[in-house]
């Protein structure tokens, strides 16, 4: 076990037994998804304490766990905050990427764990952060790669929707190699490769097996490619091969 995991886990453990003895709700930083994987191993084990997740939308990648008592006796919400970040000139043609916001972000001395998804949309962005920290990027976050931005809160009640991209196709069966295949148009091998080394998995947690089933609903992440919905077989074919849909984030 690694030095990272094993103080992860003692953390999260310390979270946990601090919810319990003082009746109150804990959180963790965002977590990535090997975060959550290492996460979803300790739940069972947790006593007098629920954990639940949240990264500001359904299905975002990086998330805020909170430990919650089953004593509880007040409400409470996640500590994170939605920013919407606005290029100043209209007059720019300049597309800023995904990582040109987060080189940004980190180049103001921010951990990478202070921040949730970063959702780009056209010539603005969205993000989460801690929000402990909406007055210091609205302060300080003016430029990004030569470019002027204003930082504001987003509207009340934002709630992200993800775009879709409908990809179907015939496949052999419902297995996860299957359909990762099928979405980022690579060969079966190379799923395999992926799932070897730790970059794939359902439901933010890490999978080890290409032959996994998928079920409909199923959230499948691959590091560095991107993530789907399986959405299901629509229908089979004469040959007894499986014509099935997914919903591929844009």
């Amino acid at each position: 076990m690694e030095k990272e995991e094993i103080q992860l886990k003692k953390r999260l453990w310390e979270l946990a037994d601090k919810a319990a003895e003082r009746n109150c709700v804990t959180y963790t930083n965002f977590l990535n998804l090997n975060e959550i994987n290492i996460l979803f191993s300790l739940i069972p084990a947790l006593s007098n304490v629920t954990c639940r997740l949240y990264g500001g939308y359904d299905n975002a990648e990086r998330q805020i766990a909170a430990f919650i008592p089953d004593a509880l006796y007040y409400d409470w919400n996640y500590p994170l905050a939605v920013l919407k970040v606005g290029i100043l000139s209209k007059k720019t043609t300049e597309q800023l990427s995904h990582r040109d916001y987060l080189g940004a972000i980190l180049s103001l001395g921010v951990e990478r764990s202070k921040i949730g998804d970063i959702i780009v949309d056209g010539q603005e962005a969205y993000f989460f952060c801690l929000d402990n920290l909406q007055d210091f990027f609205l302060q300080e976050l003016t430029v990004i790669k030569h470019t002027a931005v204003a930082v504001s809160l987003a509207a009340d009640g934002y709630i992200y929707k993800p775009n879709f991209r409908e990809v179907t196709g015939s496949i052999a069966s419902n297995r996860l190699d299957n359909s990762v295949s099928l979405a980022f148009h690579i060969s079966r091998s190379r799923v395999s490769e992926l799932i070897n080394n730790k970059k794939v998995f359902v439901n933010s947690r890490s999978v080890t097996s290409s032959s996994l089933l998928l079920k409909a609903g199923d959230v499948v992440s691959v590091r560095g490619m991107g993530k789907f919905i399986y959405d299901g077989i629509i229908s089979q074919t004469k040959k007894g091969r499986f014509f099935v849909r997914l919903q591929k984030y844009e």
